[in-house]
């Protein structure tokens, strides 16, 4: 698990569009990086999170955030989930969970009385060297972008 003052885990997946992305990409770039961690595509939860993102989008970038989503989706699922909601930022596919695993957003969770491994939602603040600045564990599916703005 990233604890605050870590450096942002190195990384390189594809995203939605199958363009490389790695973590060299978000360093030392002027912006800081919000990366949320979320568990499927198209799904409740997740949909409502994406699209407070969305909704909050010009308020987050005029703060100086870059806005990533990660979850082990495909690219296609990507493109698909980002199109249908009209999602304004990079969805990164982590179909192999190292990503996941190394941020520590992979782990046990209840699900319907029933103890699973999969991805916890979690969002991760870096700043503009890629240190890590907060964490927000409980995250507010809703209300995802206000956490960070007026956190």
């Amino acid at each position: 698990m990233l604890q605050i003052g870590d450096k942002m885990p190195s990384f390189e997946v594809t995203d939605q569009d199958g363009n490389t992305v790695q973590s060299t990409d978000f360093i030392g770039k002027g912006r800081k990086t919000v990366m949320y961690f979320y568990p499927k595509d198209n799904t409740s939860g997740c949909t409502a999170e994406a699209c407070s993102f969305r909704d909050h989008y010009a308020e987050l970038t005029a703060a100086g955030y870059n806005v990533v989503g990660i979850s082990k989706d495909s690219e296609k699922s990507h493109a698909g989930f980002r199109a249908k909601h009209g999602l304004p930022f990079t969805l990164l596919a982590d179909t192999a969970t190292k990503m996941l695993q190394d941020f520590g957003a992979w782990g046990e969770k209840k699900m319907y009385g029933k103890t699973t491994t999969g991805t916890l939602r979690r969002t991760f603040i870096f700043d503009e060297n890629g240190i890590l600045v907060r964490v927000i564990r409980n995250v507010d599916t809703k209300q995802a972008a206000e956490q960070i703005l007026n956190g």
